[in-house]
């Protein structure tokens, strides 16, 4: 199917967006226009979907002005709140702050305003949605509400309005846009602009129906036959409010603007590259480099290396990109980079990254070098082909292969770049394909993009895990729904007052009525006063103190497994098994023997992850993690680091049918009864893996193929104290900056500070706390999805 160039298209399977543009702030780059009569200058809504590009500086999206001063931007502030200020230029003035921030630059965000001052509800005079749902806000300056009937200065007749620049036409956005609409006269909920995929559970755009007013316009950004008020700047809503573009370009090479970065898409080719959300350099995952021009402009320092990754990773599939060194050092790298790898101080220093060097035309791995292709210069193009299907990487210098660089190549892999100077900076200009590329790519390789990457197996997280969090009432058998699951079969439920209390854990294969804590080394409990029973996606509780006292919240972690389990003969030891091999977990249940055994875990495939705790006796929770590997064991009731014994997996790790246990009493003592969770990791939902702290609050960036719903990290290695096993999940305050964490080995209740920014393709450690962060100390962790990176929104 074609396009037309002054429309967007719907297909089979949702509203296809057609075109973002780009705003560079490095250009000084905006639109602008004149209001003319209002319809409504008390009442009216804005719609867009932009990417952001630059983070942690003052950038104003829609700014308006009627003189030199007064101003009505939408801005992001330093801290990466949005802000939406209203002020007279004089002395009266208006700020709305939102409590969450927004730092996530390798996704798109929806953010709806509302604008109605004579709502008879203060608080709904100002509204600001990001994604569907609607933010706390924080309203400051002449007072703690907009007046009632107070003019808007965004809609006033004569008002210069500005996108992507405030009233001083300063503090430009850096970043993307599409989308965007302004309604006059109406306040207008996000349902009008979007909705929520059935399928993956993701807002997505949907195609506006109604009217916009006199002073609406519709911005799609579709034509890019030239950069003027008629083609990329034109209004699509009938009204002719076109607008005027600044600094924008539509001329081929690193400055073009009209880009195929957006929110969605269903696949079909323009260019050969598709629309989709593209990938950029992360600049949340550099070591030292900087990002500009919508983070595909990368400086690196000067002073260090400054080894930068890509928003995407992938792991099968051939894919293709261009890089443009516009300014060059003696050892500028091109290549590649494992997403499993904390970023290096120079690309061909790791074990895992693998690079083209320009002074040499060498290529470096591990720290060694060896001889390879041309070297390459200023405003030489370099092609990268990255085949995983085969496990080979090629490069390209001006179209021409200099051959098969490395092969055997598995894992998964980000695009990467780096200088070995350490005394001047370079400049690289990516494109993943969001503009045109230099040169055709190899037959069959793709551009980078999430429309391309392979449909995930889980397109909703909720469907196998989910949180539910819910407010005591201390009356008996009271139903708790996980509304997410279709069939509920782990429970861990955690009272988060202030009050302290036990976690409570329990599984549909040993019964609903019993119960461990993972703060204990207590045997299982039986009783009706805390979880009573399991039914389809509910259980159902008493009125312990634990998880139903009136006054005190609590929260629920739910599983899907496979109901009350079936006998697996599969190891030395007949084990009873609740397996989802979808999901990749597993509830297990055996009878030590005493000696070094199997047991089967029904998975077909090897576990990352099993938590192990003896049911008829005290014992601790020993957790087998592949980054830690088969001679140690953690401890879930433990602060304590890993600990070697042959006793816990008998030096052998897990296989696609069985796992190992050694003669160590707390997973396999004679006659001992135990239960064991067994996590595999499947793409696109659940991860497990290792970081290294650095001690910053620009801690270590972990890519994990998807928005988290739910982290557990431990150290391993902690050596300037004790460690806890933190656990963060999206549900309790849903925000970053302030997403709470519970401790898994403790009665704490649950604790508000900021530890990381949960993000579309993984998380970001933002605090400095020993426990997530300390420096040189190595960190696992365990995580859930709430949808796969292919169909997130920025968070």
């Amino acid at each position: 199917m074609s396009l037309l160039a002054n429309s967007n298209a719907i297909e089979t399977g949702g509203y296809q967006i057609s075109r973002s543009v780009r705003l560079r702030s490095s250009a000084n780059a905006y639109l602008n226009r004149t209001q003319s009569t209002p319809t409504d200058e008390k009442k009216f809504t804005h719609s867009a979907w932009l990417k952001r590009g630059r983070l942690g500086v003052y950038q104003a999206a829609i700014g308006g002005r009627d003189n030199a001063t007064a101003q009505t931007p939408l801005a992001f502030n330093a801290s990466d709140q949005i802000v939406w200020g209203e002020s007279d230029g004089v002395s009266t003035y208006y700020s709305a702050t939102t409590t969450a921030v927004f730092r996530d630059p390798s996704a798109w965000y929806h953010i709806v305003t509302v604008y109605d001052s004579n709502n008879a509800t203060a608080a709904d005079r100002l509204i600001i949605y990001v994604n569907g749902v609607r933010q706390a806000i924080t309203i400051s300056g002449s007072g703690s509400s907009i007046p009632s009937g107070r003019a808007g200065y965004w809609n006033q007749s004569g008002t210069s309005v500005l996108i992507g620049a405030t009233n001083t036409v300063t503090d430009f956005f850096d970043g993307y846009l599409t989308e965007v609409h302004f309604i006059d006269g109406q306040a207008l909920t996000p349902s009008s602009f979007g909705e929520t995929d059935t399928i993956t559970g993701s807002w997505v755009a949907k195609k506006y129906t109604g009217t916009y007013g006199t002073n609406g316009f519709y911005l799609n950004f579709s034509d890019n036959s030239a950069a003027t008020s008629t083609t990329i700047g034109k209004d699509y809503s009938g009204n002719g409010n076109n607008w005027t573009p600044n600094n924008i370009s539509v001329t081929a090479g690193s400055t073009y603007d009209s880009m195929l970065d957006v929110p969605s898409g269903n696949g079909y080719a323009d260019g050969g590259n598709g629309r989709g959300n593209y990938c950029v350099m992360n600049p949340l995952d550099t070591n030292g480099s900087t990002m500009s021009n919508g983070n595909l402009s990368i400086t690196t320092p000067g002073v260090g290396y400054g080894s930068t990754r890509g928003t995407i990773s992938v792991s099968s599939g051939k894919w293709y990109w261009e890089v443009t060194p516009t300014t060059i050092t003696g050892n500028t790298q091109i290549g590649i980079l494992s997403s499993a790898v904390a970023s290096p101080s120079y690309l061909g220093a790791s074990a895992s990254g693998y690079a083209y060097v320009s002074n040499t035309g060498n290529k470096e791995n591990n720290g060694g070098s060896s001889a390879y292709g041309a070297t390459y210069t200023t405003n030489d193009v370099i092609g990268v082909a990255l085949d995983l299907d085969a496990g080979t990487l090629v490069f390209y210098k001006n179209n021409s292969s200099q051959g098969t660089a490395y092969s055997s190549l598995s894992g998964t892999f980000s695009p990467a770049m780096s200088d070995n100077s350490n005394t001047n900076a370079a400049v690289m200009e990516c494109n993943f394909g969001q503009r045109p590329f230099s040169y055709t790519p190899p037959t069959g390789f793709k551009a980078l993009n999430t429309t391309n990457l392979p449909e995930p197996t889980v397109k909703k997280g909720s469907s196998y895990f989910d949180v539910v969090t819910w407010a005591g009432n201390s009356t008996n058998n009271r139903v708790i729904t996980v509304s997410g699951l279709d069939s509920l079969d782990f429970i861990w439920a955690k009272k988060r007052a202030v009050a302290a209390d036990d976690h409570r854990l329990a599984n549909t294969v040993t019964g609903g009525n019993k119960h461990l804590k993972s703060n204990s080394t207590d045997a299982e409990s039986s009783g009706t006063t805390v979880i009573q029973a399991f039914s389809s996606n509910t259980f159902t509780v008493g009125t312990d103190t634990s998880i139903n006292t009136t006054g005190d919240t609590y929260v629920g972690w739910g599983w899907k497994a496979n109901g009350t389990g079936v006998s697996n003969t599969a190891g030395t030891i007949t084990s009873t098994v609740s397996a989802n091999t979808t999901s990749g977990f597993s509830i297990v249940t055996y009878t030590g023997t005493g000696a070094n055994a199997t047991v089967g875990h029904g998975l077909g495939v090897a576990p990352s992850m099993i938590i192990v705790k003896r049911r008829n006796s005290t014992g601790s929770w020993d957790v087998y993690h592949a980054s830690v590997g088969n001679t140690k064991a953690l401890f879930l009731n433990q602060t304590a680091s890993q600990n070697t014994d042959i006793g816990y997996w008998n030096n052998t790790s897990p296989t696609s049918t069985v796992f190992t246990v050694g003669i160590g009493t707390e997973v396999n003592q004679s006659t001992g009864t135990y239960v064991a969770y067994c996590f595999a990791a499947i793409p696109g939902y659940s991860a497990f893996g290792k970081y290294t702290g650095n001690g910053s609050t620009d801690g270590p960036f972990v890519y994990c193929g998807f928005r988290p719903r739910w982290i557990m990290t431990k150290s391993t290695t902690l050596t300037t104290g004790a460690s806890v096993w933190v656990i963060i999940d999206s549900k309790r305050l849903g925000y970053n900056k302030d997403n709470s964490d519970l401790i898994a080995n403790a009665t704490d209740a649950e604790n508000a500070a900021q530890r990381l920014d949960l993000l579309s393709n993984g998380f970001k450690i933002t605090s400095t706390y020993t426990s997530s962060n300390s420096s040189g100390d190595t960190y696992i962790y365990m995580a859930f999805a709430e949808n796969p990176f292919k169909y997130s929104n920025a968070r």
